[in-house]
């Protein structure tokens, strides 16, 4: 088993940063892709970026483009999405995620963190 654990959100003015982190543990070695989704209010869960094991491909979704940035220390076992521009909607638990796949209509994930709060306030 793999375990995740999220750390780094709280709460920040619209245009503010923040810094999440996600560390693994466990059986890391099945760990290959990883990546960052979140869930607001309700709203379904949603995809926000994701990064290959050696952190060569990087993929976002459109609304996080160009604000957002994944990456990786694998010595550390730890991910990491550094989030600049921060808006209101950008209010969600953020999770992090094992081994993501799109499977064309779906994502399927190996293994989730507990997700991290992070709101942005107006």
């Amino acid at each position: 088993q793999v375990q995740l654990v999220e750390a780094g959100g709280g709460l920040v003015q619209a245009g503010g940063s923040l810094r999440l982190s996600c560390a693994a543990s466990g059986r890391t070695g099945s760990m290959y892709g990883m990546g960052w989704f979140r869930q607001a209010p309700g709203k379904e869960r949603e995809f926000v970026a994701a990064i290959s094991l050696t952190g060569g491909n990087t993929n976002y979704a459109d609304s996080v483009k160009g604000r957002f940035t994944i990456s990786r220390d694998n010595t550390k076992n730890t991910m990491y999405l550094q989030m600049n521009s921060l808006k209101p909607e950008d209010t969600a638990i953020f999770y992090c995620a094992g081994n993501p796949l799109w499977l064309g209509s779906r994502w399927r994930v190996d293994y989730w963190g507990q997700g991290t709060q992070v709101t942005v306030s107006s």
